[in-house]
């Protein structure tokens, strides 16, 4: 047997070929993940949970066996050809005129057509630029047709603004005409305040719900280039347009769900840890944990991963209680209704596709309090075990917070479309935080090719990666 070793070729197509099942694997899970959410408004079918279910094992096998997943431009631009495809013949909900709703799918949908031809031309700033300024329009198009969407969420953030500007504690207020709940602002405070200017200087919280949004894929943009020099900019591309045009959008858009402004701000934390200013990153961070009580999942782990560490997750915790303080001081009973006693005792909503809306339908059992939490909290374990022991990259503990968040989704009884989209968007920009691994005889997945010159006709040209 010859101990000469492997031409750069063979180990080159070797590669490759190890490369195809994962980003196949990717692309049709993203898929199914997305287009069963946005069928998920306003719905529940069994056939949701299982699809949920699936990618939530997909993430954990991803997770065990630490796999690569690089995403080639062709898998990319399938995947955002596909999101087209499905937001205009998946039912969409939304309160938008029918003609409105239908110019601001076919909006998106060209955005992700148009993102796809410049990542396959490899114009990443075109790319970006396609699937912000799609989303942009989309929005415009959104809060300037349907400008009072009937939900409690736009009303509760929309009156609770004004009552920011009143000086009044909006935890005391009981809102007007809303559909839904209406003596409790579910969120935490900072939610209100950092939504609140778009209603202030253009009458609606949506105007800042996409100003967070356009934060968001600076953001993105930005951990691309600080990760990875070479092809950072055209997978913060492809995930900034995997991002801001799957299917569901629009709906998210006219709902008014907050999920964006979270993930902006988490988006920004991770770019200021890749550039070595982890004492910065616990402004945003903090931010984050002041707007949504979920977000307290991030924290233990964080304690954990030392790049970050124990001083400075508990510095994010004190940040938070002091973002959060001037309102629970001023009215702690109210509170503590609001955003913790209220959502405990809250009754399931019939649509929401989870594991305890799956046995409430099919066998009329309510689950307990305390599976849910026992679940979730086993699940939190196990993932700052394995964070603790292995001390991840900083994708990868990204992906371990996705992790912990579906599960929770999954067995919550008031998971919606809008939790869920922020797993699978923390899952896109995760692939925008890895860095590239070596590959055999020393050379990086990203290393550019040796100089010198490539035969003619020798149908040797690699393929252009993104991931």
């Amino acid at each position: 047997m010859s101990d000469s070793p492997m031409p750069r070729s063979a180990i080159g197509a070797r590669i490759a070929r190890s490369e195809v099942a994962p980003a196949v694997i990717f692309v049709l899970a993203w898929l199914a993940y997305f287009g069963m959410l946005q069928y998920s408004v306003v719905r529940f079918r069994v056939r949701i949970v299982v699809t949920l279910t699936a990618a939530c094992v997909a993430l954990s096998w991803w997770l065990a066996r630490r796999a690569t997943v690089r995403l080639p431009a062709g898998a990319v631009a399938v995947a955002l050809t596909g999101s087209a495809l499905l937001g205009l013949t998946v039912p969409l909900f939304s309160y938008l005129p029918s003609g409105w709703e239908s110019a601001a799918m076919w909006v998106l949908a060209a955005g992700a057509v148009g993102a796809a031809v410049a990542l396959l031309r490899d114009r990443p700033r075109s790319a970006w630029a396609s699937a912000v300024g799609a989303y942009a329009l989309a929005s415009v198009i959104a809060i300037r047709t349907d400008p009072t969407p009937k939900i409690d969420v736009w009303v509760t953030l929309q009156q609770a603004a004004d009552a920011l500007a009143r000086g009044d504690n909006f935890y005391s207020v009981t809102w007007v005409n809303s559909p839904g709940i209406k003596d409790a602002f579910t969120y935490l405070p900072w939610t209100a305040v950092l939504l609140a200017p778009g209603r202030w200087l253009a009458g609606d919280v949506r105007w800042m719900h996409l100003l967070w949004a356009l934060v968001l894929a600076v953001g993105i943009w930005q951990l691309g280039v600080a990760s990875r020099a070479r092809v950072g900019r055209s997978i913060a591309a492809a995930a900034t347009a995997l991002v801001l045009l799957v299917p569901g959008t629009l709906t998210q858009i006219d709902q008014a769900w907050t999920e964006p402004l979270l993930l902006a701000a988490l988006t920004w934390w991770a770019v200021l840890i890749v550039r070595g200013q982890a004492c910065w990153a616990v402004i945003p961070l903090a931010l984050a944990c002041a707007s949504k009580q979920h977000l307290a999942v991030v924290l233990p782990l964080l304690v954990v991963w030392r790049p970050f560490g124990a001083a400075r997750a508990i510095a994010t915790g004190a940040l938070t209680g002091v973002l959060i303080a001037p309102w629970f001081l001023s009215a702690p009973a109210d509170f503590v209704h609001d955003t913790i006693t209220l959502l405990v005792g809250f009754h399931p909503i019939r649509f929401a596709n989870t594991w305890y809306l799956f046995f409430l339908h099919t066998y009329g059992i309510t689950l307990p309090f305390w599976i849910t939490g026992l679940i979730v909290l086993g699940t939190l374990s196990l993932a700052l075990w394995f964070v603790a022991r292995r001390q991840p990259p900083l994708g990868e503990l990204l992906r371990w917070v996705a992790l912990v968040l579906l599960i929770a989704n999954l067995v919550n009884k008031q998971a919606f479309y809008n939790q869920y989209w922020l797993v699978g968007a923390l899952v896109a920009v995760s692939l925008v935080a890895d860095r590239p691994r070596a590959h055999p005889q020393g050379r990086s997945a990203d290393s550019p090719t040796p100089p010198g010159p490539v035969p003619r006709g020798s149908g040797s040209r690699p393929e252009r990666s993104v991931g």
